[in-house]
């Protein structure tokens, strides 16, 4: 047992490290998020298998996302995640306004469906695909329509428009919503808070807009960008929190092939 942490990202204590460290397997169920840390990434390095609940409610145990067949969505969200891999462009468009580009070249795609092996971890009831953009190389808009699950913002009552300039966030403009995520960033005072660190695609039948991270990303046919740190994804940036924007109606070409039109997976495609 571990007193919470002040924020996500923020690392466990070091007791509760090392008994990641020597487990066979865990199962992180907190509040706020141990995910994007060395901790994670390390005991799974060793060979534990991971499964992470963070932010849970009853609720979620029972109805909505945790309803689906995990296994049986697998073998689509391996192979979408093989195609993120390695790209060298992935453009994300949305009509309400995200123009965003991106390389992926050398990166490896996660495939997070709720069943893991040795060496591995997946959030749960999300299911997704993703892949962390090479540092610098991100520019454009990103508009989050949807939600931001973190620090009391939750769904969305109007978009939340943020520039990327080199693969960081240099503005994010709204309301009062886009205000609680300004300020938190600014109060962190780590420019890597801002870094573009991943870009997931929801793929979960039965999850859907509630305010609670793990239900959100992983409603099908949404788009997440996640900011800050990326070390567990594939990245190399450790920054003081790791948030996800959220997106609907977008999408996404991989070296100009379309992997999701207007929030609907092009599965054939990705099956291909």
């Amino acid at each position: 047992i571990m007193e919470p942490r002040t924020q996500d990202s923020q690392e466990p204590p070091k007791e509760i490290a090392a008994a990641m460290l020597a487990s066979d397997g865990f199962l992180s169920v907190v509040g706020k998020s141990i995910t994007h840390t060395q901790a994670v990434k390390q005991a799974v390095a060793s060979g534990a298998r991971g499964l992470v609940l963070t932010h849970f409610s009853e609720e979620m145990m029972v109805h909505g996302g945790i309803e689906a067949d995990f296994p049986s969505i697998a073998p689509l969200c391996k192979a979408l995640a093989a195609k993120l891999a390695g790209s060298k462009t992935i453009h994300l468009t949305s009509p309400h306004g995200t123009d965003l580009t991106y390389s992926a070249v050398g990166r490896r795609g996660n495939a997070l469906y709720g069943v893991v092996e040795s060496g591995q971890f997946s959030t749960i009831p999300t299911i997704e695909a993703n892949v962390s953009p090479l540092e610098g190389s991100a520019n454009g808009t990103i508009v989050a329509n949807a939600s931001i699950p973190y620090i009391g913002i939750g769904v969305l009552e109007e978009p939340v428009v943020c520039q990327v300039r080199d693969g960081k966030i240099i503005s994010i403009e709204g309301g009062r919503q886009a205000q609680l995520l300004r300020e938190d960033l600014e109060k962190k005072n780590d420019p890597n808070v801002y870094n573009i660190a991943e870009m997931g695609m929801g793929m979960n039948p039965h999850c859907y807009f509630c305010g609670f991270m793990l239900e959100d990303e992983g409603v099908e046919g949404s788009v997440h960008i996640g900011i800050g740190t990326s070390i567990t994804l594939g990245g190399t940036v450790k920054a003081a929190c790791h948030y996800d924007l959220i997106m609907t109606g977008a999408t996404v070409e991989a070296d100009g092939v379309v992997l999701l039109k207007d929030g609907v997976l092009n599965k054939e495609t990705i099956l291909a």
